[in-house]
């Protein structure tokens, strides 16, 4: 049952798409009924390549919708096996294709991003159809990405599946994938022209994917919310629980938030930056420990924990206000100490910090950081390399 629309609509000289409309759903996500039913077939647009990796693709509930699909692939695969490759469309998905992704950020490359294009083009799918993302921010970053550089620019939809794409990955148009060990390296800003919402998607996350993108909705609360953050505080338990009200008024709160600053600055130019806050620390701990061997959102609630005690450091934030944060940090089971576990070594601050320089944001040979004076109270500025290290 969809339960809400919102639009977001961008600046006139960003020419992918004029909006992106979200649509919100109660109740199990049904991905048959939705593009398949009769009434989807009438509204239908162009052809459309769905994107999915292998966790998606053993969901309960997207059995009937995996079951649309040749019973074999180009490979001569067993589709009911789940198994990485591409599968053609049976019945009213006759037109339609299927590819299933290896999951992971390691398979977060290049390499993904052209076996859709490959998958496409041999396809013949015009710059009308659709290319589809049914699932987190690794297959929405990289379907968009695809379907940007297809053809100079094919449609694309997103179905998110986990906490952090539905909050933050999704929105906003943002694609690419790693490069030579580096986080989202090569990309382009190309947004959905519609997402599809189940927040019941939440419910089958694992704890450690919960968590990482609930660090996302903390850091939304944090940037924009008041009354987010202190519900947060409030119902520590509730949020834990995934209580699904919660959850739900949580994740819409997150999708009109960030959607009023993507609206002002499509291409990150000023006002966007203040989104990337912890991620500048975050960013630089996922490369240095690995690519894929800590969540995003943990390396992310991390690099918050670093940005204000640099924000203390800096004079520019309360103890009280910090203190209050890190209490949260906390109670979620996120570290909140200089050393991160999965990264502690002797001159690993180093690393760190050199990784820190290649971050997209830096524009001067200074590191530009995104802190904080207070609540919904946001600094974009550059520090030295010794304000840094004296927070590693």
């Amino acid at each position: 049952m969809q339960n809400d629309l919102f639009t977001i609509n961008y600046q006139k000289q960003f020419i992918a798409t004029p909006k992106s409309e979200i649509f919100f759903f109660e109740g199990t996500p049904d991905l048959k009924k939705l593009f398949f039913s009769t009434e989807a077939s009438n509204n239908a647009g162009g052809r459309r390549l769905f994107v999915i990796d292998t966790n998606v693709a053993a969901l309960p509930c997207l059995k009937n919708f995996t079951a649309l699909f040749a019973a074999k692939s180009a490979q001569g695969q067993k589709a009911a096996a789940l198994k990485p490759g591409v599968y053609d469309g049976l019945g009213k998905a006759k037109n339609d294709a299927l590819i299933i992704l290896k999951a992971g950020e390691k398979y977060k490359t290049i390499k993904s991003v052209l076996q859709i294009v490959q998958a496409a083009l041999e396809r013949a799918f015009t710059r009308k159809d659709i290319f589809c993302a049914v699932g987190g921010g690794v297959v929405t970053d990289m379907t968009a990405f695809a379907s940007s550089i297809y053809k100079r620019g094919a449609v694309c939809e997103f179905v998110p599946t986990t906490l952090l794409s539905m909050v933050d990955a999704a929105i906003g148009g943002k694609s690419g994938c790693d490069f030579d060990e580096y986080k989202n390296m090569i990309g382009a800003f190309y947004p959905a022209q519609k997402l599809y919402v189940f927040p019941e998607f939440v419910q089958t996350l694992s704890a450690r994917e919960y968590r990482s993108g609930f660090a996302e909705a903390l850091k939304t609360a944090m940037l924009y919310d008041k009354k987010m953050f202190l519900d947060i505080q409030k119902n520590k338990e509730k949020v834990k629980a995934r209580d699904r009200n919660f959850v739900f008024k949580m994740i819409g709160s997150c999708v009109k938030a960030k959607a009023r600053v993507v609206q002002k600055d499509m291409t990150e130019k000023n006002v966007r930056m203040q989104l990337n806050l912890g991620h500048t620390f975050g960013h630089a701990l996922e490369t240095c420990a690995g690519l894929g061997k800590i969540p995003h959102g943990d390396a992310v609630a991390w690099g918050i924990g670093r940005a204000l005690e640099l924000s203390l450091n800096l004079g520019l934030c309360s103890k009280e206000y910090k203190e209050s944060v890190f209490e949260l940090l906390k109670y979620f089971g996120w570290e909140t100490g200089a050393k991160a576990k999965c990264f502690c070594k002797p001159g690993g601050e180093k690393e760190l910090l050199k990784a820190m320089r290649l971050d997209k944001k830096n524009s001067s040979s200074k590191i530009r950081v995104i802190l904080q004076s207070g609540l919904c109270d946001t600094v974009i500025t550059e520090v030295s390399d010794k304000d840094i290290l004296k927070c590693l």
